[in-house]
C-alpha cells in the first residue's frame, strides 16, 4: 500500500527566507556540541532503520517499479555505513590540530579549529533520493551545522517520507525541508546559506553555482558526466562482465557514476558484446514484470532515452537490446527500458552529447591504451573511471595520464561506499568532496588560531627602527 498517495503543495517561495532565518537564529543560540551531534546521528540511524519497509515502498511507487534490494543497498546501506563511520571518528575529527608557529613567532602556539559554518543547504536529486539527501545531511550534522533540505520534486512520495522521518528526529529549527518544483529550487539556491551542497546534472549545477554566487555562498557540486570504463587486453572477460553489468544496469543506469561508455580493444569487442548478452540473460531471464529491474523514473526521462536510441538507429548504428520484453505495450506503459548496447557511435550521435543516465551502454573499440587515454582526455573530466586489467603497469599508465573524480580498478561503483575515500568530481563533473573526514572538512571552517605568550620578538618591532628594533628586523629577514 502506498503510504503517501498524494503530493502536498510545495513550500511557498516567500517562506524560504524566514525558515532559513529560524534555522540560523537557533544555531546562533545553541551550536551543537559533540554530544548533540552524536545523539542526532544515532537517532537518525535508528529512525531510518525502523522505517526501511516504508522507504522501499515510497521509492517503488515513485519509480513505478524499483528493485527492493537495490533500494536497500543504494539507499539504506550507504546511509548506515556513512553514519557508522562518522560516529567512529567524529571526536577525533573535531579536535583542534596543533600547527607549527615557527621560530620567528616564538613563543606563540598555533592551531586549527574545525568549527561549524551555520546553516547548510542540501539540494538532493531523484535517482537516489534518500541516500543523496541523508548522507550530506548527516555530514553537515556531524560538522555541527543546521540543515535546510530541498529534495527532488520528481520523487514526491519519497520526499514526504523524508519530511516525516526528519520531523521525527529533529526539531524544525534544526532541520527543515523545502518542497516544490524548479521555481522553488531556484529560489532555494539563491538563499544566503552558509554552504550549499548540490547533487545533480552538470547543466543544473551551473545554474546553482550562478545563483549561489550572488551571495558568495560556498558550494559543493556533485555532478555527473560521461564516465568511461576501459578494458585491458588481458582482463578476464568472465570476471569483469558481471562487475561492468552491475555498474551499468544497477538502478537501470540511473546512477551518476554508472559507466557511460566502455572502451574495449578492437579484437575483444565482439567477445564483450556476447559476454554482456549472456550476463543479462542470467540476471533478467524474464524482464517483463521483473521486480529486480528498476524502471525509468518518469516519462520525460524515458522519452529522452528512447530518442537516443531512435537517433542511433537513424544513423545506421548497431543497437542491441540485451533483453527483449515480450509485451512491448506493457514495457512502454511501465517505462521499462531493457539493457541496451549502442556500438561505435560518433561524436555527432545524440547519445554522445551528454550523460546517458539510463540502461544504455556505448561500446567503442580502441587500438592501444594511449588511443583510449587520448579519447578520454579530449572530453570533460569524468566523475568516475573504471579500469579492468591484470597488468599493473597498464593500470599505472592510465592513472598517471587521466584525471577523474574517482577510480575503481577491476570494479565499478564501490569506491562510492568506501567511506574513508573522498568522493567528488573535477571540472564539469563537480567541485569539492565529501564522505568521511573530507565531508566533515568541507562542511566546517578550518579556523586558524594563533596564541601569543610571553615576550615575543614582535614587541620589539616598532618605530623608531633603530638600535634593537633594527637588529631584530635583520634577524627576522635573514
Amino acid at each position: 500500500m502506498d503510504p503517501y498517495p498524494s503530493t502536498p503543495p510545495g513550500t511557498p517561495i516567500a517562506d524560504l527566507a524566514p525558515i532559513l532565518q529560524t534555522l540560523r537564529k537557533a544555531w546562533f543560540a545553541r551550536r551543537p556540541d559533540y554530544a548533540q551531534r552524536r545523539d542526532d546521528l544515532q537517532r537518525l540511524r535508528a529512525a531510518l532503520k525502523a522505517r526501511m519497509d516504508e522507504m522501499t515502498q515510497a521509492l517503488d511507487a515513485d519509480f513505478g517499479g524499483r528493485s527492493r534490494h537495490e533500494s536497500l543497498l543504494g539507499e539504506g546501506m550507504t546511509v548506515f555505513t556513512e553514519i557508522d563511520h562518522i560516529l567512529k571518528h567524529l571526536r577525533r575529527w573535531m579536535r583542534a590540530q596543533r600547527r607549527a608557529s615557527g621560530w620567528r613567532l616564538w613563543p606563540a602556539k598555533a592551531e586549527v579549529r574545525y568549527v561549524p559554518l551555520g546553516v547548510v543547504g542540501v539540494i538532493a536529486p531523484w535517482n537516489y533520493p534518500v541516500s543523496l539527501a541523508l548522507v550530506p545531511l548527516a555530514t553537515a550534522i556531524a560538522a555541527g551545522n543546521h540543515v535546510y533540505l530541498k529534495p527532488s520534486e520528481h520523487t514526491p512520495r519519497t520526499t514526504e517520507f523524508l519530511r516525516s522521518l526528519l520531523a521525527q528526529v529533529f526539531p524544525p529549527e534544526r532541520v527543515a525541508v523545502a518542497t516544490g518544483g524548479g521555481e522553488v529550487g531556484a529560489a532555494f539556491a539563491a538563499l544566503p546559506l552558509d554552504h550549499l551542497f548540490f547533487t545533480g546534472s552538470t547543466a543544473v549545477g551551473r545554474k546553482v553555482m550562478a545563483a549561489a554566487a550572488r551571495n558568495l555562498t560556498p558550494v559543493t557540486l556533485e555532478l555527473g558526466g560521461k564516465s568511461p570504463a576501459v578494458i585491458g587486453m588481458d582482463a578476464p572477460m568472465a570476471q569483469l562482465v558481471g562487475r561492468l553489468a552491475t555498474g551499468k544496469f544497477y538502478n537501470a543506469g540511473q546512477t551518476c557514476i554508472a559507466p557511460d561508455y566502455v572502451l574495449v580493444p578492437q579484437s575483444r569487442r565482439d567477445e564483450l558484446v556476447q559476454a554482456l548478452r549472456e550476463e543479462v540473460a542470467r540476471r533478467y531471464p524474464h524482464i517483463d514484470g521483473s521486480a529486480d529491474y528498476t524502471r525509468i523514473i518518469n516519462q520525460a526521462q524515458y522519452r529522452r532515452l528512447r530518442d537516443y536510441l531512435d537517433d542511433a538507429r537513424a544513423r545506421g548504428l548497431e543497437v542491441i537490446e540485451l533483453a527483449v520484453p515480450q509485451d512491448a505495450a506493457r514495457a512502454e506503459a511501465e517505462r521499462l527500458l531493457p539493457p541496451t548496447l549502442v556500438l561505435e557511435p560518433g561524436d555527432e550521435a545524440m547519445i554522445m552529447g551528454e550523460e546517458i543516465f539510463g540502461p544504455i551502454l556505448v561500446v567503442k573499440s580502441y587500438r592501444d591504451l594511449d588511443d583510449a587515454i587520448a579519447y578520454i582526455n579530449a572530453r570533460d573530466r569524468p566523475l568516475a573511471l573504471y579500469h579492468f586489467s591484470k597488468n599493473k603497469a597498464e593500470t599505472e599508465h592510465l592513472l598517471a595520464n587521466v584525471v577523474a573524480g574517482g577510480v575503481c580498478v577491476n570494479e565499478t561503483l564501490f569506491h562510492y561506499v568506501c567511506n574513508d575515500l573522498p568522493f567528488g568530481g573535477v571540472g564539469a563533473s563537480g567541485m569539492g568532496a565529501y564522505h568521511g573526514r573530507e565531508g566533515f572538512l568541507s562542511l566546517s571552517k578550518a579556523m586558524p588560531v594563533l596564541h601569543q605568550r610571553g615576550l615575543p620578538l614582535s614587541d620589539k618591532i616598532k618605530p623608531p627602527y633603530r638600535g634593537l628594533a633594527d637588529r631584530v628586523v635583520k634577524l627576522l629577514v635573514g
